[in-house]
């Protein structure tokens, strides 16, 4: 443009010809500054813009970035100018520029201002309503399904574009029956083959929870691109089908396809949910090689992997190799710390996060309210919850509510925790009310506990998790028979606890384990591996509950523990043992993973739904509070 420009400027006249090829081609160029200042110049000069010139421009100013709002309206002023609002080609494009930035209303008007719109403008119209980056609720997303019906009134026959906007409508405003409906024409108009629409239809049928419809779909398709392999990847990690992801991942790359950013993004979100970091430090490699790892969410999806994977280090490396970080890099790498137990360096980015204009969300503080929790922070905790709504005008969710009665209670401050529960909006939520009951196991408040109990089994009476934790309370105080009742009203009601399943990933993959298994091949090396590790701390540990010779067997066979045995056998002294679970560790394994980790001097790091525990030389990185 450089060459063209010169020539331009010697120029000893410029047409209306010479001035649009201009604009053009700055447009081409993507020198939006460029082409701004120049259709400035033509503007108060006088000059024409033609139709294609005005699209260039149209098409320029269609971006979602700020600032060029005015600059659409000033462009639609001179379409009208220049007689072109009829032109079908402009008017669609208008009407795509206001959506892409949010401006529905303007569309809508646009639209609404042709008599005989054609289906081109009623597509573009349906994509804009599902587009737009303002919040989208089941209103916005019906006016698109309106306006298709009213395509189907006028006697119009949809395009494939028509099908794969409605069906994202179907999909954002959660109406499954009416996107059936949409199939079933899909195929009457023979575009079930077209990849958008195969994509558009996994994600409805897997976001409405209809996995068997979407794998249907997906293998009733002809061919399969990297949309709808991407649309299936997507699917499965939401409906926390994350070992399938992978598979289907591996899949595809047999199938000779090149995976996009989205699809590695997927991944990578897999592999973070079932905290393989070997496998996830394979994609990182390949996301490298394909050029994504310079990308603001391939870095994002990094750090997650290697905060869920346990890798502390490693994810804060990722987040200070990124080259930009937006308020979901801050948020992730707030919460890796925070769920790592690293309280003042979650609140140290948050201050780095503030000073760097990034505005934080829901999530930010979520990430910092836990680390507060776990660290015991309290004032400060409550001045976060204070300022999420003073400063940022956000409202706290559930999430927020839980976690300061979290805060409050691990603090011991378990009357002050009530009271907030009882003034909430969230009050009749039980997940609220179990982690006040979480509280008071961990201050041995029987009196509370068990009334919180009631309260929650009156609110959700087939749970098992408020049994279970009174169930432990009560032997913990050594009220063994009261502790017999919990378990016959569970049997009574029907309520069955979620089995506790702890994973390891080794080099020959990935190893589950439950309470008491001896399914795995190595069953005979492991129990053996944990007999010499728990007699070795035997005269340690002591037992300050009568429990039963059975239940004491059971513990000593509690699935963390087997993990770790199988760490120990296969890992190097030098390696870490990390190993999830997807419940909460017990007292007993938590004392006992300390003294492994002294005695076998090791370092064990151990993740649960609610923390990580890094246990070395005997002690624990929660510091016993948790």
């Amino acid at each position: 443009m450089g060459e063209a420009r010169r020539v331009f400027d010697v120029a000893e006249e410029r047409d209306d010809v010479s001035w649009n090829s201009l604009v053009s081609g700055y447009v081409r160029a993507g020198a939006r500054e460029e082409m701004v200042r120049v259709f400035a110049m033509m503007r108060g000069g006088g000059m024409g813009l033609n139709s294609f010139a005005l699209g260039s421009v149209i098409k320029c100013c269609s971006g979602r970035g700020d600032g060029t709002m005015d600059i659409a309206e000033a462009v639609h002023g001179c379409v009208i100018k220049a007689g072109l609002d009829s032109d079908v080609f402009l008017v669609s494009a208008m009407i795509d520029m206001y959506a892409k930035k949010g401006a529905l209303v303007e569309a809508a008007a646009l639209f609404r201002s042709v008599q005989e719109p054609n289906v081109v403008m009623f597509n573009t119209m349906i994509a804009g309503f599902c587009r737009t980056e303002t919040v989208i609720g089941k209103e916005v997303a019906s006016e698109a399904l309106t306006l298709y019906s009213e395509v189907q009134s006028r006697g119009m026959q949809p395009t494939e574009f028509t099908f794969s906007s409605v069906l994202r409508a179907c999909n954002l405003a959660g109406y499954l029956e009416f996107g059936k409906q949409i199939h079933g024409q899909v195929i009457k108009y023979t575009f079930q083959e077209d990849d958008f629409i195969g994509s558009a239809l996994i994600d409805l049928y897997f976001n409405s929870g209809c996995m068997e419809d979407g794998f249907r779909c997906f293998r009733s398709s002809p061919k399969h691109d990297i949309v709808t392999w991407t649309a299936m990847v997507s699917g499965c990690v939401q409906n926390e089908l994350h070992e399938k992801a992978l598979s289907l991942f591996h899949e595809s790359l047999g199938a000779g396809l090149k995976p996009d950013l989205f699809t590695i993004s997927s991944v990578m979100n897999a592999c973070a949910s079932l905290a393989v970091a070997r496998a996830g430090e394979q994609i990182q490699c390949f996301a490298t090689k394909s050029g994504f790892d310079r990308f603001t969410v391939m870095g994002n999806s990094c750090v997650h992997m290697y905060a869920r994977s346990g890798d502390v280090d490693a994810a804060t490396r990722r987040f200070q190799e990124m080259e930009s970080h937006d308020v979901v890099s801050w948020s992730a790498v707030i919460s890796c710390h925070a769920q790592h137990g690293c309280a003042r360096d979650a609140l140290h980015f948050f201050d780095e996060m503030v000073d760097a204009k990034v505005v934080p969300n829901e999530i930010t503080f979520l990430g910092v309210l836990t680390a507060c929790s776990h660290g015991g922070l309290v004032d400060e905790g409550l001045r976060y919850y204070e300022t999420m709504n003073k400063d940022y005008g956000l409202s706290p969710t559930i999430k927020h509510c839980t976690c300061v009665v979290d805060l409050l209670g691990r603090a011991g401050r378990l009357a002050d925790a009530e009271a907030f529960i009882s003034n909430s909006i969230f009050h009749a939520d039980p997940v609220i009310w179990r982690s006040l009951l979480a509280s008071c196991r961990i201050h041995r408040d029987l009196e509370r506990g068990q009334l919180v109990a009631n309260r929650i089994m009156e609110l959700e009476p087939t749970s098992s998790a408020s049994y279970v934790i009174l169930y432990n309370m009560y032997l913990d105080a050594g009220e063994l028979s009261l502790a017999s009742k919990t378990r016959d009203l569970m049997k009574q009601r029907g309520v069955k606890k979620e089995p506790g399943l702890s994973w390891i990933e080794l080099k020959c993959g990935v190893h589950s384990f439950v309470a008491g298994d001896k399914s795995h091949p190595e069953s005979s090396a492991i129990y053996t591996k944990l007999e010499e590790m728990l007699s070795r701390i035997e005269k340690l540990a002591t037992t300050d509950t009568e429990i039963s010779k059975r239940e004491q067997n059971l513990m000593n066979c509690h699935s963390e523990k087997l993990a770790v045995a199988l760490g120990m056998i296969h890992l190097p002294q030098s390696a870490p043992i990390r190993v999830m679970k997807n419940l909460r560790v017990c007292r007993d394994c938590h004392s006992t993973m300390k003294l492994i980790s002294k005695s076998e001097n090791r370092e064990i790091i151990l993740r649960d739904p609610i923390r990580f525990h890094h246990f070395r030389d005997g002690s624990c990185s929660c510091a016993d509070y948790w």
